[in-house]
């Protein structure tokens, strides 16, 4: 089964799709992105993940060029065409092609990107046994919030991780968690959720509000705030969320086991929940 790439609203063989070098998404970083995977087929929180973009989009000054219609087509289409079981779809905006200059070109039309791989779930040994991660400084610039093309900070950071024998890595500014390189992440303390609130410092997942709206609908207490550190390592659970890693349990962090060093009761009961309503 082929790999699929949209170049500016033509399908392709993914090998096939060119961008110019003078695409300011190469330069720059200048552009936006959205990864959204499929369940039975079906793209998951497509709508969310569309707004999402959007948002992106709009916060670094970028019309966005085709309406959210046009992509839900173009999706389905994709995945159509791959016919792969599962597929992880990729959805880019950048500025365009122009001159290299750090100033907006005054005219340009903005490039439109999609890829379309076959989606491998994570290793369910790791599902079920939780992982390790290890924290580090938040190297990032300061709109974490928009998920812009801009990732050397977390790839340096996942790559660190990786290194070091860890699945990921957390990231600190001060002593406050911020969140994962590739994914948000929550802690269980007396029966109670908490993250990370919203705001510049991190990229609020359309897995994380997934699942934190289950939480609340199965009654249990939800907490948006500031974590630091020290709480964090006296957890009673804790687990990462993300479009790739669903509700992930984690283990340890650093040298520190979380909880009892196995995946806690209420993580497992949430990533009961998730699946249950994705096979809904």
């Amino acid at each position: 089964m082929p790999d699929i790439g949209l170049l500016n609203g033509e399908f392709m063989p993914l090998r096939h799709a060119r961008v110019s070098i003078e695409d300011r998404g190469f330069q720059f970083g200048d552009g936006v992105y959205e990864v959204v995977r499929t369940y039975g087929g079906v793209p998951f929180q497509l709508d969310a993940h569309l707004e999402r973009l959007e948002r992106s989009a709009d916060a670094i000054g970028l019309s966005m060029p085709i309406p959210s219609a046009q992509w839900k087509e173009w999706v389905g289409e994709g995945v159509a065409r791959a016919g792969y079981p599962e597929c992880k779809v990729y959805v880019q905006v950048t500025r365009g092609v122009a001159p290299r200059d750090h100033l907006f070109p005054h005219k340009t039309t903005p490039t439109i990107v999609m890829s379309v791989r076959e989606m491998r779930p994570l290793d369910p040994v790791l599902c079920q046994s939780g992982v390790v991660v290890m924290t580090m400084d938040d190297l990032r610039w300061g709109r974490c919030d928009i998920k812009s093309l801009n990732l050397l900070p977390n790839v340096l950071a996942r790559q660190r991780a990786s290194e070091a024998g860890a699945f990921e890595a957390i990231l600190l500014r001060g002593e406050m968690v911020t969140e994962g390189a590739v994914s948000n992440i929550m802690m269980v303390c007396g029966g109670r959720v908490i993250t990370p609130l919203e705001g510049v410092q991190i990229l609020s997942g359309v897995t994380r509000r997934f699942v934190l709206s289950l939480a609340r609908k199965a009654g249990i207490p939800v907490e948006e705030r500031n974590v630091d550190l020290k709480e964090l390592r006296r957890a009673e659970e804790v687990f990462l969320t993300g479009t790739t890693i669903e509700v992930l349990p984690v283990v340890r962090i650093d040298d520190v086991p979380v909880g009892s060093g196995q995946p806690g009761l209420l993580t497992k009961r949430l990533r009961t929940f998730f699946l249950e309503q994705i096979a809904r």
